[in-house]
Formats: C-alpha cells, sequence, structure tokens
C-alpha cells in the first residue's frame, strides 16, 4: 500500500468510527521527490554563523543522500514464536527485533547520532508488526527527558507493584517494559558502532566520536546532565519513534533545552557558538527522510515534526531562552523546512524576539509561524482544561491545538460549502430548485445541514479510540497509560480528543451574502433563477459572475458587511459543536480547516458545484479560515482585521489565517519593522495562529518551469512547509494562486 493509498484507508477508519484515525493534511500526505544534491545557499543578509564542516552535513541531508538509501526492513517476525500474543506484546516483540536488525548509520563530524533508516517510517507503518503507526500528536518528551528511560522503567515497577491492575493492563506495561528494552538495545548498538568507528579513526574525527561517545553514553536511559546530552537524548527518544514508524511533534525544545543550556554557559562548560552546532546538528538530523519516497504530490517535509517556542509555562512564566534565539539562527542559517516552528507570541513578548522571527520569516518559506497564546489559552480555559494544563500547549502536527503527553488526538474534516450546495440543491440537476420565502429560511436550512454533520462527527466521536491498536511505545510516552494500564488508542491518554474541522468557511460567508443582496435584499433575480445558472456552471451568465466578484463585498477586505456574514457562520458552527463538548470520554472542540483539501473538494466528484461567490467548478477556493484566492485586494493588514473579527475563545482547536508576502516590500528595516506590526496586531486584534511566507509568485511560476533550478525552495504549504519541487501541479497552483499581498 502506497502512503497515498494508506491515508486514504485511514481516513475511511475515521468515517466508519473505528480505533485508528490518521488523517493526513491533504487529500494525502504523499511522497517527497527526489532533490537533486544542490550546494547549501547562504540567503542574502543571513550571517554565517555555523561551521563549514556542519553545513555540508547539512547539504547532504537536504540532498536527499540519506532518504534515497533507505530500504524495507528485510527481516521479520518469527509468527510461531508470537501466536498467541496480544497485539500490544506482538508489537513489542517486533520493536525489539527492529532494534537489534534495523540499519544504523554514523557519520564522520556528526554531533547527534541515532538513524530512523528504515523505509517504513516515512510509509507511516511500524516496521516487521505491519501496523500504521501514529501521528496527530505530541507526546511527552518534556516529562521523560528529565525522568531517562530509567525513570520510566521504576514507574512501570511501581506501579505493578501496587497491584488492581486488569491481565490487560498488566500485559500492556509488560509490553512497555519489553519496548524499552528495545530502545536501550538501540542505543546499545550505537555505542558500540561509535567505538569502533572512533577506534578506526585519527584526528579530528576521532576526537569527534569520543565527544559523542561522552554525551551519548549514559542517555536517554539516565537523565541528562549537560546540554549536549539533553539534545542528544531527545533526539534518541523522538529517533526510536520514528524508528518505529511514529511521527510525533516534538513540542516546546526551548522550553526542555533551555535548563541545561543555562547551566553549561553558567559553569563554563559551553560557549553559545558551541551550543549552535550542537543544535543545528539535530536540526540537521531531522532531514533524514528527505529523498525516501518517490514521487510528487502534497509535498516533503509533512512528517509532522512540530517545534514551539517560546510563550509562557504551567506558572504563567515567560520560557524564553537562549534556545530560542539558536534555533532561529539555525532556521535562519541553513534554512531547514522539515521543522516547522510555531512561536507562542503574546502582549509581553519582548521586541528582540518579534524582530528575530521576522529577520528570519522574510526569507521565506514560510518555516516560522505564530499563535497568539492569550486567544489560545483562553479557549482552552473555556472549554474545559485547568490554566495550568492550557499554558501547556502544544499542536499536534500543523495546528491545532492540544496538550502535550497527555492527548490522544485526531480530527475529521468536511467541506461546509458542500453542505451549502446541498442545500441550494445543486446536487441534483433533475429536481426543482428549492424555494425559500426568506433569507433567514435559506440560512436556517442550511444550519440544518451543518447540525447533521456535527451530529454525524459526534456520533463516530463516541466509539474513538476505543479499540486498543497496539502502540506500547508511543503509550510509555503519554499520562496517564501506565497508571490506567491502557494505551493511547484505548483510552489510556488523560484527554482522547476528536475534533470536527469545517472547511470552506470563507466561500460560504461569501456565497451567502450574495445571495442575500442578489435576491433578498435588491431582487435582481429569483433563488430558483440563481440555481439553474449555478448548475449550469454560469453559462450565458458571464457579465454576472464578474460583477458579483467584483461589487458583493468578500470577506479579508476589513469590511464590516462581509466580515460579519462570516462571524455569523463562525457563531453558529461553534454554537453547534459546543453543545457537546464531551461525551464517552471523548472531547469534541471545534476547528476549521482545509489543509490542502480544497485541492481535493475542487474535483468533479467532490460535493462542490458552481458557487454563488462567482467561482467555477472546479476551481481552488479558500483555504482554512483564509480568504478565497484573489478576493483579498485591501493588504495584509486588512485580512487580519477579517480574520480577527471572530471570537477565537469559541474555537478551541483552532482556525489559521495565512498571508503570502512580495519579498520587496519586507526588505531591510521597514520590511522588519512591517513583519513586527503584524506579529503585534495578531495580539491587539485576539486573532489566534497566522502564517507569513514570503514569496514571489513570478518566482514560484519559473520554479515550476524550472524545478532543477530551485530544488531547496521551501514554501509554506498549509500546517507545514515542503520544498516547491516535491509538490505536485495542483498543490504548486495552489501556493502561486495565493493572494500576492504588499506590506
Amino acid at each position: 500500500m502506497n502512503r497515498r493509498d494508506f491515508m486514504r484507508t485511514a481516513s475511511g477508519l475515521a468515517a466508519a468510527g473505528g480505533g485508528l484515525v490518521l488523517l493526513g493534511k491533504g487529500d494525502a500526505a504523499v511522497a517527497a521527490g527526489e532533490p537533486a544534491a544542490h550546494p547549501l545557499p547562504l540567503l542574502p543578509q543571513t550571517p554565517k554563523r555555523l561551521s563549514d564542516a556542519t553545513r555540508a552535513l547539512a547539504e547532504r541531508a537536504i540532498s536527499g543522500e540519506h532518504g534515497r538509501g533507505m530500504r524495507n526492513a528485510d527481516f521479520s517476525l518469527d509468527e510461531s514464536a508470537v501466536e498467541g500474543m496480544s497485539r500490544d506484546m506482538r508489537y513489542a516483540v517486533a520493536a525489539k527485533l527492529i532494534a537489534e536488525k534495523a540499519p544504523l548509520r554514523v557519520l564522520p563530524g556528526e554531533k547527534i547520532v541515532g538513524s530512523a533508516t528504515l523505509l517504513e517510517g516515512p510509509m507511516h507503518m511500524t516496521p516487521v508488526a505491519g501496523v500504521p503507526s501514529i501521528s496527530h500528536t505530541t507526546v511527552g518528551f518534556h516529562r521523560v527527558l528529565p525522568l531517562g528511560y530509567g525513570g520510566l522503567k521504576r514507574q512501570i515497577e511501581e506501579r505493578l507493584a501496587r497491584g488492581d491492575l486488569d491481565d490487560k493492563g498488566k500485559d500492556l506495561l509488560a509490553a512497555m517494559t519489553l519496548c524499552l528494552e528495545a530502545a536501550d538495545t538501540w542505543h546499545r548498538r550505537n555505542i558500540e558502532l561509535l567505538g569502533k568507528l572512533a577506534a578506526e579513526s585519527t584526528g579530528e574525527d576521532r576526537d569527534n566520536y569520543l565527544s559523542v561517545i561522552e554525551a551519548y553514553r549514559d542517555v536517554p536511559g539516565d537523565p541528562p546532565k549537560t546540554f549536549h546530552q539533553a539534545v542528544q537524548s531527545l533526539w534518541s527518544m523522538w529517533a526510536f519513534h520514528r524508528l518505529l514508524g511514529n511521527w510525533s511533534g516534538i513540542g516546546r525544545i526551548d522550553d526542555m533545552l533551555g535548563p541545561y543550556l543555562k547551566a553549561d554557559l553558567e559553569a563554563g562548560r559551553l560557549t553559545v557558538d558551541e551550543a549552535r552546532e550542537i543544535l543545528a546538528h539535530f536540526w540537521i538530523k531531522g532531514c533524514e527522510w528527505i529523498g525516501a519516497l518517490k514521487g510528487r504530490g502534497s509535498g516533503d517535509a509533512q512528517h509532522y515534526q512540530n517545534i514551539i517556542l517560546s510563550g509562557v509555562n504551567a506558572a504563567g512564566e515567560d520560557v524564553t531562552n537562549e534556545v530560542t534565539y539558536l534555533v532561529l539562527d539555525i532556521v535562519e542559517e541553513l534554512h531547514i523546512s522539515d521543522f516547522p516552528i510555531a512561536v507562542r507570541i503574546n502582549r509581553d513578548t519582548p521586541e528582540k524576539l518579534l524582530r528575530r522571527v521576522a529577520e528570519v520569516q522574510r526569507h521565506g518559506g514560510g518555516i516560522v509561524a505564530l499563535y497568539n497564546e492569550e486567544v489560545a489559552i483562553d479557549g482552552l480555559v473555556e472549554f474545559g482544561y485547568p490554566v495550568e494544563e492550557a499554558r501547556t500547549f502544544a499542536n499536534d502536527g500543523c495546528w491545532e491545538l492540544l496538550i502535550p503527553g497527555r492527548t490522544t488526538f485526531s480530527y475529521v474534516p468536511f467541506d461546509a460549502l458542500a453542505i451549502l450546495h446541498g442545500t441550494l440543491g445543486l446536487h441534483d440537476g433533475t429536481q426543482p430548485p428549492p424555494e425559500f420565502a426568506t433569507f433567514d429560511d435559506l440560512y436556517a436550512a442550511f444550519l440544518r445541514g451543518l447540525s447533521a454533520q456535527v451530529d454525524s462527527h459526534n456520533a463516530v466521536a463516541d466509539g474513538w479510540a476505543s479499540d486498543g491498536h497496539p502502540c506500547p511505545f508511543i503509550s510509555l510516552f503519554v499520562e496517564d497509560c501506565v497508571e490506567r494500564g491502557r494505551g493511547y488508542y484505548d483510552r489510556g491518554s488523560r484527554y482522547t480528543v476528536l475534533a470536527p474541522h469545517a472547511g470552506g468557511m470563507a466561500n460560504v460567508a461569501n456565497s451567502l451574502l450574495a445571495i442575500r443582496k442578489l435576491v433578498y435584499e435588491d431582487g435582481t433575480l429569483a433563488l430558483p433563477e440563481f440555481v439553474r445558472i449555478l448548475r449550469s456552471d454560469w453559462e450565458g451568465h458571464e457579465p454576472l459572475r464578474r460583477w458579483i466578484l467584483s461589487r458583493i463585498p468578500s470577506y479579508g477586505n476589513d469590511d464590516d458587511e462581509a466580515d460579519a456574514m462570516v462571524a455569523r457562520l463562525f457563531d453558529d458552527y461553534t454554537e453547534l459543536v459546543g453543545r457537546v463538548k464531551e461525551r464517552n470520554g471523548v472531547l469534541r472542540p471545534a476547528g476549521i480547516s482545509t489543509f490542502g483539501r480544497e485541492i481535493e473538494w475542487s474535483k468533479p466528484e467532490a460535493g462542490r458545484r458552481a458557487s454563488p461567490d462567482g467561482h467555477h467548478r472546479g476551481e481552488v477556493l479558500a483555504t482554512n479560515l483564509s480568504p478565497s484566492p484573489g478576493t483579498d485586494k485591501a493588504g495584509p493588514t486588512a485580512v487580519l482585521k477579517s480574520y480577527c473579527k471572530m471570537d477565537f475563545t469559541r474555537l478551541p482547536n483552532n482556525g489559521t489565517v495565512e498571508l503570502k508576502v512580495h519579498p520587496d516590500t519586507v526588505k531591510g528595516e521597514a520590511g522588519v519593522r512591517a513583519l513586527v506590526a503584524l506579529s503585534r496586531s495578531l495580539v491587539d486584534l485576539g486573532g489566534m495562529f497566522m502564517h507569513v511566507d514570503v514569496v514571489d509568485s513570478e518566482l514560484l511560476r519559473d520554479a515550476q518551469r524550472n524545478p532543477d533550478k530551485y530544488p531547496n525552495l521551501a514554501v509554506r504549504v498549509a500546517g507545514w512547509s515542503a520544498r516547491f519541487a516535491t509538490l505536485n501541479e495542483d498543490w504548486q497552483n495552489m501556493v502561486i494562486n495565493r493572494t500576492q499581498q504588499m506590506c
């Protein structure tokens, strides 16, 4: 099964209410292309802070060298030996075999080691076990890092000693213990290889191997004592998850690593420059799956390896530290897009950080996005989370909010525009067009369809994550799986979340406003006549279509009439979802997204037809909670003002706005100030999440025609960034057709 087919299968499980819901962020999270080797460019105005050796390692990883060398596991389980075992124990035996047999890779000069080398990993499968792996989550690295695997073993032992676990719980904890033994085996093999390489080397290579051995010897079994140990420990834990096929986000890396760096700097064990080199190797290691899968689709870098920076901790204290700025240094210089970064900002965020973010953003790639954490935290608290937990929020792999290390998460998307088209009778041209005496009657009929969709979601959610899909290693990193004796997909985690996500909202609102004005206010035409025009895809009515596009107000221009319609729709949707916040142990926070599905929904077999807001059938329309392409004509500030008219505390699973800004308008000091002003406006106006991608549409068109000229050109796609050359034409056009804003 290829990755596209797998993602479709997983989506089918979601629709059927199965225990595993794994939804890709586009039509499918498909494979990276095979980028050509290309020198790593030093971006204009970017200081060169990293060594030539580190940049050379980055070039090798970004070129796809390591990914192209990946192969499927050439070993398998002895089925007779696992016959009669539970699914969890069978998984654990597979993990032990993977740890014993997976190829190792250690490169000269690496400061961080351990590689997920089996091709099943980027295929989203658990090697050998033959089951889909886990994504759309951020597990509790922040909890396990200071404990070490030894601390997890002691927790298991203490839980078993207390008794009161049923046989299923005892079996799960035994499987967890075997998974920890597997992780130890993989660690030992890497240490042995490092020792062998050191013995065979001389000079700088030998010194580096010995330095890595010193940093790696005791972690992640024991808690780290130094920054290098902490970075290596975090990488080792995450890489073993990846070796088992899992795609977890990393979470709040500066909060986790900052205290170790602070201690090293104060003790004189390390300099800032040395720390930057070590952390850069973490970023480089995260590129090892580039080139693993052939073909083009919704882009590479879709392994949900998200990073969160800055913001407050559980006690409400700012966590910004030296690591925060080192991450931005590394991303600015290496321009690695495989770790999408979200910076949490608030009214007290220092100007220094906002400026540093702006300086990185203007190099393009859409790698750094922004949360307004004030609204995010308020929304989570209003939904029902304790404020101390809400303050620790991270994301699932794009930008949906969750409590890291405590949440089993997925979401189910649906197309609200298709619901409106169904309400208008556009799906069946054989029936007479519907008639509604008033606009409110039409709107009420649409809400009935929307309500039915929410009810359908709730029916699926009632039985979700209760089948015990095997994932004992993931479950080790998620509270309260050990305590309850239940796994991640068996209601073991503290929070089980299945969020409904509406798409097409901007076009629904624009369409409703067009109907209200043309049919019910101006009397330009009757609704049945308008429906017949839409059924014919505007044939013979091109002047009317163009008039609607040019004269009817649209969301994204700070127009009160248009934005009021979006706000009405937003409030009614969130009210419908909010009627059932939790049932049967499953939370259902509202979200708004498309994550690229606007491409899939534009296809003839999907539920969209010609749209009342002036669009032909088959057009790719609005993404997420952004304006429809080409309709936002008043500049980026107007877009942001329209977006921020929503009350995002009603949307605890988030909804984002994207801005595509021309590079010429963010040059120099004035450009930095303009981007900082947008960031401040996001907070001051009460928005939730903002992507800013600085890119020239003409350059993208040239890259589409001449991909070999731009192998490392990254763009923001949705919740992820990807190298433009790995997108297929539909996805490239989607990015190109976003409105080019002048800051």
